[in-house]
Order: C-alpha cells, then sequence, then structure tokens
C-alpha cells in the first residue's frame, strides 16, 4: 500500500521556494525493511534527508507541509519511532538571510557567491605578492569555479581546502573564507607558523550553480543544476568523482538527493576540477574538506568500513586535532573514517585524493548536531571558524611531526 501512496507521490515534485511549516523529524527505524521504507520515501523532493536513515541509528528526515499527514500516517502503520525535531524550517531561513545584510565582506553573516568572488579580487590588490585568484573549473551554468593560490614563500609544500560541494551547507564556504583571512592576517604564531610554511590552495565553493540557487531560489538545494530527463534536476558533486563510482551510497535515480550522475566525471564541475586538481597534484600533499552537520572529524575510506593503511595514524592525527577544538568553547567531534561516522557513499572527492593521487585528507563535519542542520545561525560563523583554526594548527603540527610530506613537493 506504501509503495503505491509513495509513487503517486513522486509524480508530484515541486521546488519549494518557502518552507513555512516544513519540519524536520528525527527517526529511529529498528529494521532493514523500514530503512527502505524511508529511502523510498526520499525519492520524493518532498522528503529530504538531512542525516541518512540506518538500523538502529538516528537520522534526520524534512517534510513538505503538505506532506505532513501522509508522513505521520506511514511511520504510525510502519511503527517506526520518530519525533518533530525542528519546527518550523522557513523561520531558521529567516534568522541565516537578515534584511539589512552588510554590503562589506565580515563574519556576521552569509555571503552570496559575487560577494566571495569580489573579496577574492580584493585580497589579490591588498596581498598582490601572497594571493593568486585562480580560476580553476567551469560549471553547466557556465560559472566559474574561482579560488585562490596563497604563497609566502617558494618551496613550500601545499595544502588544498575544498568548501561547498553541497550547496545547502553554508557554513563551509563561510569556514574556508575565515581560514583564508586568518592565513592572511592573524597574528597569532600558530597560526602565522601554520601559514607561511605552505602555499595554500583554498576554493570556497566547488558548486556554484547550486550555492547561488540556493540564494535565489530553494535554500535547501543541495546538488548541481544541470538537468536530467525527464524531470528531475542535479548531480550530488560529492558522488561523481571516479574512484569506487557509485559503488554504494549513492543513486541511479536523478531525483535522489545523492544522484551519482550517468558516469564518473559526468559533470562538467566534477570534470573540470579534477583536471585543474590532477594538473597540480604535484604541488599538494593534503587534502581538506568541509562540510556540515554533525560535529565529525573523519578520514578515508568513504566507499567502505575497511580500513585504511594508516588508520591508527590518521586516527590519533584526527584525535588530538578534535581535542583542541573541544578547548575554546566545548564543541564535541567525534573521529573516524568517513564510512564509520557518516554512512557509506562513493564517487566522494576525499577517497579519490587518497587512492588516486596519494595524499593525506581530512574531512570535517562541521556545527552543528541538528538543532539548526544545514541553518546555522549566522552568530555561529565565527564561534565555527575559531575553532575550527584551533584544530587545523594541531592537526598539521601532528603530520608534520610524522614526517609529512613524505614525497618531495614541487613549488
Amino acid at each position: 500500500m506504501w509503495k503505491t501512496i509513495i509513487l503517486c507521490a513522486i509524480v508530484n515534485l515541486i521546488i519549494a521556494e518557502n518552507f513555512r511549516n516544513y519540519k524536520v523529524f528525527r527517526i529511529t527505524p529498528t529494521t532493514k525493511a523500514q530503512v527502505e521504507l524511508l529511502h523510498q520515501l526520499s525519492e520524493n523532493h518532498d522528503f529530504t534527508f538531512w542525516k541518512e536513515p540506518f538500523v538502529n541509528m538516528q537520522a534526520d528526515l524534512m517534510v513538505a507541509s503538505h506532506k505532513l499527514s501522509i508522513f505521520n500516517r506511514i511511520m504510525d502503520e510502519s511503527k517506526i519511532s520518530y519525533k518533530v525535531f525542528i519546527e518550523d524550517i522557513q523561520t531558521l531561513i529567516d534568522q541565516t538571510i537578515p534584511v539589512n545584510q552588510s554590503t562589506s565582506f565580515n563574519f556576521t553573516s552569509y555571503h552570496t557567491l559575487d560577494e566571495i568572488y569580489k573579496n577574492f579580487d580584493d585580497l589579490a590588490e591588498q596581498y598582490p605578492d601572497k594571493v593568486e585568484v585562480v580560476v580553476a573549473g567551469t560549471t553547466y551554468e557556465r560559472r566559474q569555479i574561482k579560488g585562490v593560490k596563497v604563497s609566502f614563500k617558494p618551496n613550500n609544500p601545499g595544502v588544498f581546502i575544498e568548501g561547498g560541494i553541497h550547496a545547502n551547507e553554508w557554513i563551509s564556504p563561510a569556514t574556508t573564507m575565515y581560514v583564508l583571512h586568518q592565513l592572511l592576517t592573524s597574528n597569532d604564531p600558530d597560526i602565522r607558523e601554520l601559514a607561511e610554511r605552505h602555499n595554500w590552495y583554498i576554493f570556497p565553493v566547488f558548486n556554484p550553480d547550486g550555492y547561488v540557487y540556493t540564494h535565489t531560489t530553494d535554500r535547501l538545494w543541495r546538488k548541481t543544476r544541470e538537468p536530467h530527463f525527464p524531470m528531475c534536476t542535479g548531480t550530488d558533486l560529492n558522488r561523481n568523482w571516479g574512484y569506487k563510482w557509485n559503488s554504494g551510497g549513492a543513486s541511479n535515480f536523478s531525483c535522489s538527493e545523492m544522484y551519482a550522475g550517468s558516469g564518473p566525471f559526468s559533470t562538467t564541475e566534477a570534470m573540470t576540477m579534477s583536471n585543474y586538481i590532477n594538473s597540480i597534484s604535484n604541488k599538494f600533499y593534503a587534502y581538506i574538506v568541509f562540510h556540515c552537520y554533525a560535529q565529525v572529524l573523519m578520514f578515508p575510506y568513504a566507499y567502505t568500513t575497511k580500513k585504511i593503511k594508516n588508520y591508527d595514524e590518521m586516527y590519533d592525527i584526527a584525535s588530538k586535532a578534535s581535542a583542541s577544538l573541544k578547548k575554546r568553547y566545548g564543541t564535541e567531534y567525534q573521529v573516524g573514517s568517513i564510512a564509520e561516522k557518516a554512512y557509506i557513499s562513493s564517487g566522494c572527492t576525499s577517497d579519490y585524493m587518497t587512492d588516486v593521487l596519494n595524499k593525506i585528507d581530512f574531512v570535517y563535519e562541521l556545527r552543528d548536531q541538528g538543532t539548526y542542520g544545514y541553518l546555522l545561525p549566522p552568530e555561529q560563523i565565527i564561534p565555527t571558524g575559531q575553532e575550527t583554526m584551533d584544530s587545523l594548527i594541531t592537526l598539521f603540527k601532528e603530520v608534520k611531526a610524522r614526517g609529512y610530506p613524505k614525497n618531495k613537493i614541487e613549488a
């Protein structure tokens, strides 16, 4: 019966511009059949997982206002435990977009793509001997994927920072930009030492089309923006990379939030960015990723629970970095592999960087643990940036102490 209702709902897909009375439910499925039912629900845009379902683990599901009654019926008749976790999504969205937003670049508000790109140009003008604006890729809608290279002296080993691969995770670009500004302006001796002994390749928005769409149309849009026949749009850009592509934790269904695309590197974004990253792969040894939300510091693998060869070393580094992160505000981060602490996901940048390009890789799932989810208030940007910076200082001290980079890195 419920399969029929779900399939009927799928043909009535809509893009919601207003999320008034949309709710997020915290759900705890206890059987594989219940998990499968929840996955069937999520094939409809009116039911969107913020945190994926697994047996005996909490999941977060956003439900459209006009689907609440059917959702309650399905949960009750399927005997799935659930409760309202966020009462009204639009209220939180309104709090992240102030009416009188400052036109200057700051960290008290979230910024548009144009504002971020303008800030790159301003920084390059202010620090002409240190900052270079880089166009690394293009998008389906023909936007540029811009970042900056920051270098204080020649022959430094490189670090690559990825942000904003999922469009709705606004705290990711904001934190990436905060780190960039700290590397350039901070007088803290630990930050200065970290900044000046590396070259930095910093790209806050891997998914510009999706990010713009979250500012203009649908705040919670996750994917890219290329259309797919017959009715759905976008690919999960973090499922489209050419390592273990679509081998688990991804979808062949183009309406899914985790659609892997028609093939590895089928998106313009993944294809062009991978070309650029491969072209500079001899210039960096570490790859850092910012996502949200969960408060977890992770490392590969994502495609399997099989342990990476240097698992114990990576776990120890991440544990010490998360301990440093906690000191300032008491923010608790868990530590482990991506597959252990999040879920199985294939075709991700992290596994590609690790097994194809032989880089060390760490993934931050930033604040919070679901109270705001993807809609973290802007007053938390600076605290998030500060504690993340604290952890990066420790992370790279621990990396250095273990002899990284182990291979020669070209300037």
